[in-house]
């Protein structure tokens, strides 16, 4: 280690570790300092006995507890359980026993997804004290894979919005600047991710959730296809539109936790049979015979000049890695609001009408408009969804991908509105989408490309996401981290 010892190595990276702050300009993570290190590297630190899960877990919850005031992604911290863990791992790791791919490795969860004996709140008043008996089927396999829960996140409340400032427990922060939106509804994640403040973890989609937050805070956001990871155990928006999915530093992280929560749970009607393949193999395909659509219209709309730059020369990039890029008509989507509204009106309508005050007034009065909706707009809807989810698979005939901005422009001030989105229709379709850093603002803010695949096709995805990250270095930029 370029002349440390192992300890000196290790007291200079807890050093490091507990006087962070955040600035607006981007600068390259210390070197010294193991929680800017990848899901991957991480774990390969602990495999190889370079580092145990109790140094590697108290380095990140320094740095939790050290920033979280700022940056307010964390609802729950769960040190001393953490802490446990990390022990038990340690000890099986001195045993040679190795429990899965995440072995000793600190992650924090979304507060919508259930953790047994752990408070998941939905950043909602009406649920601050709930605290769930059972895992969510994704948090079972994720323990089961050696994961060490540090906390959980911070989210749009119920997440049901795109800024991640309407929560009972305040806003979350975008660590690249503390005066603009991490985005939603899976902020907490995004910005504990871009901060360093744990090496991975998972948030759910139902209209951009995992991507627009992953494009506003730079990190990477996939959502797989539809019924592709089980929802069971995690709170619903919608349960036809509803995808929980990998938010992470590196795509190469997005594949091995992917390979962790994918497969079919016969509790939850909302997936699918579909085998499994190993997710961390489309890290080596090849990308010199893929066909790369880029639908220009709506997805190029009313985008900001600087979104669009970005945007075009990544396209430049990918058309050095692929066979072909050509602009590309897409089938219009539908409009998703029309399933999610009644749908998230049924899932609260008790609460609404016992105790609406519990409820934040941005929630509450939208989810009072849901009351609203007609049942035969609704059906409707529902079997147009239904239908253009098997008619998609026609339009892949001809094109393996599509590229376009994950957003129509940078994180807005936590006191304007939402920004506009390119992200809903891949909800309706239901089709595997990923969103990677490409470029930043003048002023030093993330820039979001999507990347969309055919059903099932997570691997084809993954592939060029991958390849276009390592043919470029913004994967390596970090907030600034200065002392307070």
């Amino acid at each position: 280690m370029d002349g440390f010892s192992r300890r000196d190595f290790l007291a200079t990276s807890l050093a490091a570790a507990a006087w962070p702050a955040l600035g607006p300009h981007g600068g390259a993570a210390a070197a010294d300092d193991l929680t800017g290190l990848s899901l991957a590297k991480a774990a390969a630190l602990v495999r190889s006995r370079s580092v145990s899960p109790v140094e590697l877990t108290e380095l990140v919850l320094r740095r939790v507890e050290a920033l979280n005031p700022k940056v307010n992604a964390y609802i729950t911290i769960t040190r001393e359980l953490a802490m446990a863990q990390a022990r038990e791992l340690e000890a099986d790791q001195k045993r040679g026993r190795w429990r899965g791919p995440l072995h000793g490795v600190p992650i924090a969860l979304k507060d919508n997804i259930d953790t047994a004996g752990i408070r998941t709140t939905a950043a909602s008043e009406l649920f601050k004290d709930r605290v769930p008996t059972e895992d969510a089927e994704v948090v079972r396999r994720l323990r089961n894979a050696g994961m060490i829960l540090l906390g959980k996140l911070n989210l749009h409340e119920f997440a049901y919005g795109g800024s991640s400032a309407v929560t009972f427990f305040g806003a979350v922060h975008n660590p690249w600047d503390l005066e603009h939106q991490a985005g939603g509804s899976s902020g907490g994640p995004a910005a504990a991710l871009a901060a360093d403040m744990c090496f991975g973890s998972l948030g759910t989609d139902t209209a951009g959730s995992v991507r627009i937050p992953g494009s506003y805070c730079g990190i990477v956001g996939f959502k797989p296809t539809y019924g592709r990871v089980s929802n069971r155990g995690v709170i619903p928006l919608s349960w036809s539109l509803d995808h929980t999915g990998p938010m992470t530093k590196t795509v190469e992280d997005a594949a091995i936790l992917l390979n962790v929560i994918a497969g079919y749970d016969h509790q939850d009607p909302t997936t699918v049979d579909v085998p499994v393949v190993d997710y961390t193999r489309g890290l080596k395909m090849a990308t010199a015979k893929l066909r790369v659509g880029v639908p220009r219209k709506p997805y190029f709309d009313n985008v900001q000049p600087e979104v669009v730059k970005a945007v075009e020369d990544a396209i430049g990039v990918i058309r050095k890695l692929v066979a072909t890029v050509a602009d590309i008509e897409m089938p219009a989507a539908g409009n998703p609001a029309q399933v999610w509204g009644p749908e998230i009106y049924t899932y609260h309508s008790k609460w609404i009408a016992e105790t609406p005050e519990k409820y934040q007034p941005p929630t509450r009065a939208a989810i009072q408009r849901d009351s609203q909706a007609k049942i035969a707009v609704y059906a409707q809807a529902k079997r147009d969804m239904e239908v253009a989810r098997r008619e998609i698979d026609k339009f892949f005939a001809n094109v393996d991908l599509l590229v376009m901005p994950t957003m129509k422009g940078v994180a807005p001030l936590i006191t304007a509105g939402g920004g506009g989105i390119n992200t809903s229709q891949f909800d309706w379709f239901g089709l595997p989408a990923i969103s990677v850093p490409c470029g930043f603002s003048s002023s030093g803010l993330p820039i979001g490309l999507q990347i969309v695949g055919a059903h099932w096709q997570e691997s084809v995805v993954i592939a060029l996401a991958h390849a276009y990250e390592q043919a470029t270095e913004w994967r390596s930029r970090k907030p600034r981290l200065e002392r307070a």
